[in-house]
Formats: structure tokens, sequence, C-alpha cells
């Protein structure tokens, strides 16, 4: 008989906290009892436990065995407690010793094998250990190159439950995080590929440079989608902040790329029209996982052909776009996810779509409002530019002349970033109304009488008043001037009005 505790980490969305996995040993049936509200799968982790420990030549106790996971009114999910429970099993029954393991989580799926297997949200689980004051981690190997990048914390990594059993009774080597190869950045879409469509370009410069959201419109083949996908080339990299929070969301929903931990450049997520609200927002039994909207923080969510979308995804949206989070209430617990994004919506100015324009819709006039309404004016209140695009002529794609490459772009846009960055410590985008209005930085009345016309024909909400001044902002930001003109809230009216009639 006996009793034995080691540590690992639950996750409730993207907040860990570390969990004392016990086991107690006593005399009675042989059998394995779970406590402390596991899921399905930690449930399932007897019997992974109990093979892989034969399969790693131990002897299994033939002895009632309890596992408790304390807190027990914790929610527990997942099958990364596997490794933390064989251990703590073979501790109680007197065969390890756990001296070596004061300070430390443990983390990891164990296969029947005997191997340790990666799992999903490491990154936020050590994270969460770090900041409880504990100073080692054991993770699975193929999960060590994301849990190295916590400072304040050693990590050690293990392919196999034998090799860690080896480290206990002996001393044996665990396996140190080898230091990633310098990650190329992939040859991804350039502006120069976009002919023709000089407002589209310029919208994308200033969704770049001040952090809006934009939408397009326009026949089919007028380069909606090559402009979308082409607006991560011109974002500025993802500071150290900001890629530990993006590789984090993507560490919990298993999406990280191979190779290279530390995302460093803005993520770009194209849901199908499809799409279903809880892959879009975040949802699924249980504890949600993150969504669609989640895994684009801090980057790019471009929706093409958004009237395609379901309304109830599309209205989903609007808390996110304001916030920068998303809340997902359950009975057990609330889950809340980042979800600070660049929104993107792409459309056809009707449902028939023809490549030629206007004047070939064969669509009635009731029809084409039923398809553009299905964007909602609050939802397209929260953006701040709207272009219209017209079909590419045929000249363009004739001529040798080649557009202003993404690097020339992305240069203006980092320049105009520092410069907002400097003024108020966040992009246009994100400064607050207080500080628009204040004495400091507020807009001469010659300055802003277009908006105040457009206020008064009831054509622009308070937010919109206030969205339209950012762009503004980010126009003189991208001229290397101090305070926005006229001209500049007069092209920022313009583009806030390129919704299709």
């Amino acid at each position: 008989m006996g009793y034995a505790e080691v540590r690992a980490v639950a996750l409730v969305g993207m907040v860990g906290q570390v969990v004392i996995v016990e086991s107690d040993v006593a005399d009675g049936l042989p059998t394995v009892i779970f406590s402390g509200l596991p899921d399905t799968a930690l449930s399932q982790s007897r019997d992974r436990v109990r093979a892989a420990v034969v399969n790693s030549g131990e002897s299994w106790p033939q002895r009632r065995i309890t596992v408790n996971l304390r807190p027990a009114n914790l929610p527990k999910h997942g099958s990364s407690f596997d490794l933390a429970v064989a251990v703590s099993m073979l501790a109680a029954c007197g065969t390890l010793p756990l001296d070596p393991l004061r300070d430390t989580v443990i983390l990891g799926e164990l296969g029947l094998d005997g191997a340790v297997r990666p799992v999903r949200g490491v990154l936020p689980a050590v994270l969460a250990a770090m900041r409880a004051g504990l100073r080692y981690a054991v993770v699975p190997a193929g999960n060590a190159l994301e849990a190295r990048l916590i400072p304040g914390i050693v990590v050690k990594a293990t392919d196999t439950l034998r090799r860690l059993i080896d480290f206990l009774r002996s001393g044996g080597p665990l396996l140190d995080p080898e230091e990633p190869a310098a990650a190329v950045p992939p040859a991804g879409p350039d502006l120069s590929h976009v002919l023709g469509q000089e407002r589209g370009r310029r919208a994308i410069e200033l969704a770049a440079a001040g952090g809006h959201n934009v939408a397009l419109f326009g026949p089919p083949g007028a380069g909606k989608t090559m402009l979308a996908q082409r607006l991560p080339t011109v974002l500025p990299a993802l500071d150290d902040e900001a890629a530990l929070e993006v590789t984090a969301v993507h560490s919990l929903a298993g999406a990280l790329p191979s190779g290279s931990p530390l995302m460093r450049r803005p993520p770009f997520q194209a849901p199908h029209h499809t799409t279903s609200v809880a892959a879009l927002i975040g949802g699924g039994s249980g504890v949600p996982r993150p969504g669609t909207v989640s895994l684009a923080h801090r980057g790019v969510l471009f929706m093409d052909e958004a009237p395609e979308f379901a309304v109830a995804a599309l209205e989903a949206l609007r808390q996110p776009l304001e916030d920068g989070l998303v809340r997902i209430n359950r009975a057990r617990a609330q889950t809340v996810y980042p979800a600070r994004i660049q929104l993107v919506l792409a459309a056809n100015p009707c449902p028939c779509a023809k490549p030629g324009g206007d004047h070939l819709c064969e669509c009635p006039p009731l029809r084409r409002r039923r398809y553009l309404s299905r964007l909602s004016g609050p939802l397209l209140d929260r953006v701040d530019l709207r272009v219209m695009l017209h079909a590419v002529r045929v000249s363009a794609l004739l001529d040798d002349v080649t557009g202003e490459p993404s690097t020339a772009v992305a240069a203006r846009v980092a320049a105009a970033r520092a410069a907002a960055q400097s003024r108020w410590g966040s992009s246009n985008a994100a400064v607050h109304d207080q500080v628009l209005r204040g004495s400091r930085f507020r807009l001469p009345g010659v300055v802003t009488k277009p908006l105040v016309r457009e206020s008064d024909l009831g054509l622009l909400s308070a937010r919109g008043f206030q969205r339209t001044v950012r762009v503004a902002w980010t126009m003189a930001d991208l001229d290397g001037r101090t305070v926005p003109d006229a001209g500049d809230v007069g092209e920022a009216v313009e583009l806030r009005r390129g919704t299709p009639r």
C-alpha cells in the first residue's frame, strides 16, 4: 500500500491551472478508479497506462488503484495526463522515487507501446506551471520546441515512458530540446501580382497601416481574393508578446507548424462559407475549443463570398470585432479566447455575378437587395474601408508593367505603424474614442466638415464617425504628416461609402 503525487496542468481555454495527480494503491480487487471530473479521454487513460507500463518492462500492480486529480471541482480533459498518471501509480507502488520530480510538471500522452506522444496546449500549460512557481517541465519530445519558448522554466523531453523511468531510478538522461533551424519565410503571394486595381491596393495598404477592417465588392475575377491573400505580406512581423499569444492559441488547437514553433507572421484564416457558428467562433462538447476567429488572432480573417455565410455566423463576428476576444459560456465554466483580428469581407454585388459588371446583371432588384442585406448594417458599421472594384481591363493584363511589390508597401506600413505607436501606444484602429475626442488630438471643424455632413444626413453613426477619423490618421501617417487634413477626411468618407447600392 502506498501514496504518491505528481503535478500536471489542466487547461480551461487559454488559462492553465496546476493539478495534483495523486495515486493510492490499496489491497482489494484489482481495478483503477478515476476521480476529479475527468472527461472520456482521461477516463480511458487507465487502459493506455496499463499497456504502456507493461510494454515498458514494468509489472502492473494487482491491487485497487485510486487516481484523483485535484482540485476535484475543476474539469479535466484530454490525454495530456497519461504520463503523470503512470508515474504517480508506479511511485505509489514503491517502484519509483519521486525526488527528481520536485517542482516539476509532467505532460504527455502515452501510446500502448510506451511511447510518449505530443499533446495540444503544451505552451499555455508550461506557462501556467512557470507562473505557479514550478521550475522544471517534462514534456513529449514532439512538444519540446514550443515548451522551451517559455522563459524561467527548464524544459526536458522524453520520447518513451521507459526513458523517464530510467531517469527517476538511475539518473538516465532525458532529452534536451534542440535549437530550431533558422526558419526561412515561405515565398508568399506578392502585391506586384495584382494588376489594374489601384483603389483596392490603396485599401489594403491603409488596412495594414492602421489595422482597419475592409470589405471588397466586385464581380468575379476583379481581384478581391488576390488582394485579401496579400494583406498578411505587408503586415509587420509579430512582436514577442503577440507571437506567444498566437502560438499559444495554435498550440491549443493542435495547429502549430512543424519545425518553427514560434509564429512570427500574422496568421491568415479563410473559412469556407458553409462554416458553422461553432467552428467560426469556437465551441464543442465539454471545454470549448478555439474557433477560426481565434486562430486568426493578431492576423487576418478572410471571408470570401461573405453573403453566402449563415447570417448567424456573420452576426457572431460583431462582439469579437468590438472587444477583441470571444466568450463562450457553458454550464461548468466560461472560456475566453483572444480574437483581435482584421476582418476582410469579399462579396459579389449580386447572386448572378456576371464577370462584365452590373450592366449584364440578370438579378431582379429585390433579389439583389436581399443578397447584400445578409451583410447587416451593424456588421458593416465595424468595417472602416469599403471598396467597389471593377472588372480588370484586358490592357492591364497584357501590359508588361508590374505593380509595386509587397516589400515596398510593407516598408511604408511599418513606418506608419511606428508613428501611430509613438503617438498613442497602439495602432490607429485600436486607439480609444476618448483619446481621439481629447483636446490634444481633436481635429478642427474645418477638417471634419465632411463627417459632420454625413452624420447630419443619417449616413454615419457615432461609431462610424470615430472609425473614419481613425482612417484619416492612417492616411496622414502613410504620408509622413503629423495631423490629418481635409483631404484625408474626405477620402476616408469616400472609402466608407463604397457599399454597392
